[in-house]
């Protein structure tokens, strides 16, 4: 039975949904991960140090904790769906800003505010999605997932457009990448600003629920750990894949392997994201997710960074749905809002300590190799937190 309080023009879930997930593709899949093709050519250009490079990550990670813990807030005062769209809106106008100047300080600026506005498009995005899901509720989970394959569109379009637009201009040509990366975005946003999406009722309960945190504790640390451990993965092995020798196709095949292994997201863990048993799917996935980081470290082979890429991308998006299906499991509609925010705010904090930390790792001991042993390492342990995450009782 459709919900009218959604869409007052009947669409099917499915592809509101899909509409919908083009939010992170937009603030995620392009304007957070496609920094990683660009990022040796710029760090090259522009004499940064692994820190520095890191850095940027770490300050669009800071802006995307700053948009969740603003979420509520922008939900309430604006509603969901135009949350989502001038936070994707927000995240075309750091594309641009990030082509028009190598100053480290506007590109500091422009990772903020994607971070900010990819925040704004994933939490009222997820929460909608959520909600349309509903409608459907023997397909929830499936419809759901279809969301967090979002950004594999991003991730997939802007490898195979970046590393031979650096091949075809040379180096230095990092900011005609970044011109190619809004043009992109632009066309992207443009359904998400013409879908027939409506607030109806979800906006007036969203941010009035509480939400006690001691209860997943546990499974906010294990969060938090996916958080800091993913991000080292996405920043740096496009320099590592460069460094083992690998050229623009090997850059584009990479990096297109992890968008296209996304998209099977919602055909490989719908049964596992079904598991109603606290934090075990988010065990299970956490932990491939984990094995992919770690392939790396076994050597450069092409076949085991192809097998890496496909691993750690099937399992990376999934990670994310999996903590919403935990809150669809175990919270009310109306507590949503404030769960969904919570759950990024402790990843946000995660990825933006990590792509510092990792950096500096790598400036210390001079080893790309080492750092993302880190990385794989605080994926398992995120892993292991989160089976210790019982089912919350709910009060009558």
């Amino acid at each position: 039975m459709r919900s009218p309080d959604i869409h007052q023009t009947y669409v099917h879930p499915a592809r509101l949904i899909l509409i919908l997930s083009l939010a992170p593709t937009v603030g995620l899949g392009i304007g957070r991960f496609a920094y990683a093709l660009v990022l040796p050519d710029m760090r090259d250009t522009l004499l940064w140090s692994y820190s520095a490079a890191g850095f940027m990550n770490t300050v669009n990670a800071a802006g995307y904790l700053a948009g969740a813990l603003l979420a509520s807030r922008m939900i309430r005062r604006f509603g969901m769906v135009a949350s989502v769209r001038w936070g994707t809106l927000a995240c075309v106008l750091s594309l641009a800003l990030c082509a028009v100047s190598g100053n480290f300080y506007i590109l500091s600026f422009a990772r903020l505010l994607a971070g900010v506005g990819a925040a704004a498009g994933f939490i009222g995005g997820g929460t909608l999605a959520a909600t349309i899901a509903q409608s459907r509720p023997e397909r929830a989970n499936f419809l759901l997932s279809l969301f967090y394959a979002g950004p594999g569109i991003g991730i997939l379009a802007s490898g195979l457009v970046a590393p031979f637009v650096l091949q075809g201009f040379g180096p230095g040509s990092w900011w005609i990448v970044w011109w190619a990366m809004t043009g992109l975005a632009v066309v992207m946003t443009i359904p998400v600003l013409l879908a027939p999406l409506h607030d109806g009722v979800a906006t007036a309960a969203a941010t009035s629920a509480k939400f006690a945190i001691a209860p997943v504790v546990i499974y906010l640390a294990g969060y938090f750990l996916f958080g800091a451990g993913y991000i080292a993965y996405m920043t740096f092995m496009i320099a590592y894949v460069r460094d083992a020798g690998g050229g623009a196709a090997a850059q584009s095949a990479f990096w297109s392997l992890i968008g296209i292994s996304a998209f099977a997201t919602a055909w490989v863990w719908r049964r596992v994201l079904a598991l109603d048993r606290g934090g075990l799917a988010t065990m299970i996935i956490l932990g491939v997710n984990a094995i992919g980081a770690a392939l790396p470290i076994f050597g450069q082979s092409v076949w085991l960074l192809a097998i890496s890429a496909l691993v750690f991308g099937v399992a990376f998006f999934a990670v994310v749905g999996s903590t919403t299906a935990f809150v669809r499991f175990n919270y009310p509609p109306q507590a949503w809002p404030a769960a969904i925010a919570a759950m990024t705010i402790s990843f946000g904090i995660g990825q933006t300590l990590g792509p510092i930390v990792v950096g500096a790792i790598t400036d210390a001991v001079d080893s790309l190799s080492f750092a993302l042993n880190v990385s794989a390492a605080m994926l398992a342990l995120g892993a292991v937190l989160s089976a210790f995450q019982r089912k919350i009782a709910q009060k009558p």
